[in-house]
């Protein structure tokens, strides 16, 4: 709202809208539930799905810690360009840009901590791999899913061989 009222524009103050409508339920379904379920059942499936999410939303940390212009965030650029067009809006954007940019530390602090805590028990890619492999195939929507495509495929195969499986084109040679 600073920027806004500031004499930047509204661009910034809509995206801002958007990413704290669009950003709040998605870390908690992305990465705050793969975290959790990685720590509850020891699943290197889930450590491999936290690291992915956690370090996107590290990446957009940054990005928000460096304030392009017209992203809705107001970093450090948007701030000290701010700075020779109203000091009291770059006084108050100052405040989101120290914590956006301690976000991005704190961030990146955690997925290290993270990181080394599943690297020490062991965890791997091919292990998430095996999981994952393993554990689709024990699900019974998917062995379910499995099933039925495999007998659609073995009926179609077994059509009566009378009946033309593709139709053939008949053209007027009366001209």
């Amino acid at each position: 709202m600073a920027w806004m009222f500031g004499g930047g524009g509204v661009t910034n103050f809509g995206m801002s809208l958007i990413w704290v409508i669009l950003f709040t339920p998605c870390s908690y379904v992305c990465w705050f539930r793969s975290i959790y379920n990685a720590f509850k059942t020891d699943s290197s499936f889930y450590f491999m799905s936290f690291f992915f999410v956690f370090m996107a939303q590290l990446f957009i940390a940054i990005i928000q810690a460096i304030g392009i212009p017209g992203w809705g965030v107001c970093g450090w650029l948007g701030t000290i360009s701010f700075f020779g067009t109203s000091i009291f809006a770059s006084i108050i954007m100052l405040i989101p840009t120290i914590m956006f940019t301690a976000v991005a530390a704190i961030s990146f602090i955690a997925l290290t901590k993270v990181h080394n805590f599943y690297r020490g028990s062991g965890g791997s890619m091919s292990k998430a791999q095996e999981e994952w492999v393993s554990g689709a195939w024990k699900n019974p929507h998917v062995q379910h899913a499995a099933q039925q495509a495999a007998l659609g495929a073995a009926t179609g195969a077994m059509q009566d061989p009378q009946t033309p499986q593709y139709s053939t084109p008949n053209y007027d040679n009366t001209m």
